[in-house]
């Protein structure tokens, strides 16, 4: 992967506006779910009981054998954003006119994925924390940008806290109305099905209503904490 620019600090693992010590897309981040703790055995499974004649030593021993009956360790933050970040994505505006007015709203996100062919379903993970979310969820269609690799400063623009994120950002209308920015590889309008609450985040699921292809040019990828695009 060829970097675009410096080193860039991680983009949150899922999407907000305030990242956990760094700096991020308006709270982007990967969609993957917390890792479960290990499953316990059901109620009535497990061991036999031991005889009468069954020594204190194999009983101490036959304990020892089941890891399953001890709690895993917690998983580091830091080690977990370092081991998922080896996953590469793309990286999208989330676009939206503020609700009674005229005037574009967005964030960025890495954690954007497709989910259905029938009915057509796309989903994106946003965090708690996030500001912009607030304003764009009320609106009756979003805009999905898949950014290109010039639009580095896009990215970093959507990703600042307060004021006007669309100021010096070129952007035009889909056929239906959206905010779309201009340069961007694809577009797709969808609106809100559903939201799932999943730890720090909430999963969005939403129908797509249209979507075409914009813009030819490289994709604008995030790995390991750096942004670049293929070599």
């Amino acid at each position: 992967m060829r970097h675009a620019g410096n080193q860039r600090p991680a983009i949150q693992a899922l999407v907000g506006d305030v990242p956990h010590g760094t700096r991020t897309p308006d709270g982007a981040s990967r969609a993957v779910p917390p890792p479960g703790q290990a499953p316990g055995r059901e109620k009535g499974s497990g061991h036999m009981g031991h005889g009468a004649g069954a020594s204190a030593s194999t009983l101490a021993g036959d304990a020892a054998a089941r890891p399953s009956d001890r709690e895993p360790p917690g998983v580091d933050g830091t080690r977990f954003r370092s081991v998922l970040g080896r996953f590469a994505t793309g990286v999208v505006a989330i676009t939206a006119f503020e609700d009674g007015t005229d005037r574009p709203a967005g964030l960025a996100a890495n954690s954007f994925t497709s989910v259905s062919l029938d009915p057509p379903l796309v989903a994106f993970c946003v965090a708690h924390t996030s500001t912009t979310w607030p304003r764009l969820r009320g609106a009756a269609r979003l805009c999905v940008n898949i950014l290109s690799e010039p639009q580095l400063e896009v990215c970093e623009r959507l990703a600042l806290r307060g004021g006007d994120k669309f100021a010096g950002i070129d952007w035009t209308r889909t056929p239906n109305g959206g905010p779309l920015i201009e340069g961007a590889l694809a577009w797709i309008e969808c609106s809100v099905e559903q939201e799932h609450v999943a730890g720090d985040h909430v999963i969005v699921v939403a129908r797509v209503h249209d979507l075409d292809h914009h813009h030819d040019a490289d994709p604008l990828l995030f790995y390991k904490g750096t942004y670049g695009t293929f070599t």
